[in-house]
């Protein structure tokens, strides 16, 4: 098991929620898909659902709601980066030139989040860890193992996130159009170009989550009702896809061939 049991470093992906427009629908679904557990929490935390493989926390799934007199939010896996001090991290981020959407707001004694989006317009979470430290088992089948950027501009997010969290973006070697995200020398993810998704697609943070095969998953997601993007191909870290679950939510799949470090 790739169990966590140190803390993330400032700039990691550390966490990654789903806020769903049928809750319970979505815990079922992914319970089905993925081996979670997991069900609606306590009022004052939303009823928001901390999902459990082998009783590690794995991801977050709560109930979507919109402020009154907005929209409600698009249903979409939302990646958290580590920070040590989310009140100086929103500050970075402003100054970087990201936009605030959730200022930064305390989580109980569980810790402190915010929501932003960088300058091309990727939405991302930010979490200080207090009593929870974020995701606690990463890179096994059913958890999440990659968290990628999808940007019209690899320039400009190589200079706000190594503003905002000191993040490095490098291209990745026999990669000519991929590049790795690292903090402190360590990758912690990937970017890659818009002109590689469908037209029209917005900038954005893609969560990949390893499976043990693919196409048998894949099967799986389609008979709960979920919709394959991009069916299953083969490339250079392993065999992956891309898809969306009943509610509209995109995600992606991979058997690794080479598992990242933990």
């Amino acid at each position: 098991m790739s169990d966590v049991t140190t803390p993330y470093a400032t700039g990691t992906p550390c966490w990654v929620d789903l806020m769903a427009k049928d809750q319970q629908a979505a815990l079922d679904f992914y319970r089905d898909l993925f081996g979670w557990q997991g069900e609606p929490g306590p009022a004052e935390f939303g009823g928001y659902a901390v999902c459990l493989l082998n009783g590690k926390p794995a991801a977050g799934i709560g109930p979507a709601m919109a402020p009154e007199g907005a929209p409600p939010p698009p249903t979409v896996w939302t990646s958290y980066l580590a920070t040590t001090d989310a009140e100086a991290t929103q500050e970075a981020i402003v100054r970087a030139g990201g936009t605030l959407l959730v200022p930064t707001m305390d989580v109980g004694p569980l810790g402190r989040m915010l929501v932003a989006a960088d300058p091309q317009g990727a939405v991302f979470g930010v979490w200080q860890a207090l009593q929870f430290p974020g995701a606690g088992v990463v890179n096994e089948p059913g958890a999440l193992t990659w968290n990628e950027l999808h940007t019209n501009d690899i320039e400009g997010a190589t200079a706000f996130y190594g503003e905002a969290f000191g993040i490095e973006i490098t291209q990745m070697a026999g990669a000519e159009h991929y590049w790795e995200l690292k903090v402190g020398g360590r990758t912690i993810g990937g970017a890659s170009l818009l002109a590689n998704d469908p037209p029209g697609t917005p900038p954005h943070w893609l969560t990949y989550f390893a499976v043990d095969d693919v196409d048998s998953t894949v099967d799986a997601l389609v008979k709960k009702g979920g919709t394959v993007l991009a069916p299953p191909f083969d490339m250079m870290a392993g065999r992956m896809t891309v898809v969306a679950d009943p509610q509209g939510a995109p995600f992606a799949m991979i058997k690794l061939s080479v598992t990242p470090p933990a």
